[in-house]
């Protein structure tokens, strides 16, 4: 067990720890959310739920939740479906990595513990993708297991419950905080004891905006009592994503098709369908209208083709390219920022290819095949000037 003290923080009397549950859990009962995956204690429905919400809000998640669970209502369809499939279920929601390790995790549950939901802790950490925060909300919530599920929301109501003066955002102080709840958690209810946390790190507590009077257990926070809301939870700024600049190429056929491409990669984003990318250093026209001196501004050096010519090249068409200027899209991702600048041309005789996926669409068949979140705002941006 971990010292405490040591971290300068002092736990509370067996006396108010039992209050406290008490408090929250009567604030939880007659305020909590109705969700759908509340409704439920199949394992399997909360690990989808779980999953989805992070990173992500609860209203954008519940429409996703329902069709997922519609498109794949057991571990097995989840364990089989195909890649496409699994791509358009999670389309727009971001961290594509969540989803196939998801599938990873369901063949796990098919091959290693007989297509049943694990129902041990340890069992549900050994899947695929589901880290101590999953592990235990699922435990918590599906078996009634007392074991913390200690997320961003947890952390913040804790440090301001004990004035922790460590950073939040730092992995290696996560086990801290596990201890902490470990002691705390309500062992009749510990799935109710986790959501409550959750939903009170989530709101009256949260990030923007918090309302620490509101707070069903403001009389047990430290900083409230004190007068430190404001200085806790500790955590150091965030650093600025590394932007990205490319161009994407919007390139249509005579018949209204659209040329897209799988992305076969490894990396972001793979097994997506995608308008052509290429990277670039900087967009040259970036600041020219804007610049009172641009007309004596150095001009930027460009080596080698131009990324039409490299699209000329690469797919072996000869483009009309048109001369239209389009809103500039940006997307971030954690730990990156695309600035994308879409470039439009028109082509007459179109080519098949053999080697790559690639396919020319219609815009009614775009729904049939996933696109990353950065493609469907290339899109709009598209259609907003084109038309």
């Amino acid at each position: 067990m971990l010292d405490l003290e040591k971290y300068g923080v002092t736990m509370w009397e067996e006396d108010k720890i039992l209050s406290f549950r008490q408090k929250l859990l009567a604030w939880y009962d007659e305020n909590k959310r109705d969700l759908p995956w509340r409704r439920s204690k199949n394992p399997y429905h909360i690990w989808v739920s779980e999953i989805m919400l992070q990173q992500t809000r609860v209203d954008t998640v519940i429409p996703y939740y329902e069709r997922f669970l519609d498109w794949f209502p057991t571990v097995e369809s989840l364990a089989n479906a195909p890649e496409e499939r699994l791509l358009k279920a999670w389309e727009g929601l971001g961290y594509y990595s969540r989803v196939r390790n998801m599938q990873t995790a369901a063949q796990q549950i098919m091959s290693e513990f007989e297509g049943k939901f694990p129902s041990t802790y340890e069992g549900i950490s050994s899947l695929k993708g589901i880290g101590p925060y999953t592990a235990g909300a699922i435990s918590s919530i599906a078996f009634n297991l007392p074991q913390p599920a200690v997320d961003g929301n947890v952390m913040r109501v804790l440090a301001r419950l004990f004035e922790v003066n460590h950073d939040i955002g730092n992995p290696s102080n996560r086990k801290l905080f596990q201890a902490m709840m470990e002691v705390l958690i309500d062992p009749d209810r510990p799935g109710d004891f986790n959501q409550a946390l959750m939903d009170l790190g989530s709101d009256i507590e949260g990030p923007v905006n918090p309302r620490p009077e509101a707070s069903p257990v403001k009389e047990f926070s430290a900083a409230y009592q004190h007068g430190t809301m404001d200085r806790y939870p500790i955590k150091a700024p965030k650093k600025k994503p590394i932007p990205i600049f490319l161009k994407a190429l919007v390139v249509q056929n005579s018949q209204g098709q659209f040329l897209l491409e799988k992305n076969e990669s490894e990396k972001l984003l793979a097994g997506f369908w995608h308008f052509p990318l290429i990277e670039v250093d900087e967009f040259s026209d970036q600041t020219q209208d804007l610049d009172l001196f641009s007309q004596v501004a150095e001009p930027i050096l460009e080596l080698g083709p131009s990324p039409q010519e490299s699209f000329e090249q690469d797919y072996d068409l000869e483009v009309d390219w048109q001369d239209l200027r389009f809103e500039e899209v940006k997307h971030i991702f954690s730990h990156r920022k695309w600035h994308i600048q879409i470039i439009a041309g028109r082509v007459t005789e179109t080519q098949e290819y053999a080697d790559r996926e690639v396919l020319w669409l219609s815009p009614e068949e775009f729904s049939n095949y996933p696109l990353a979140k950065p493609q469907q705002k290339i899109w709009q941006a598209y259609l907003k000037r084109s038309h």
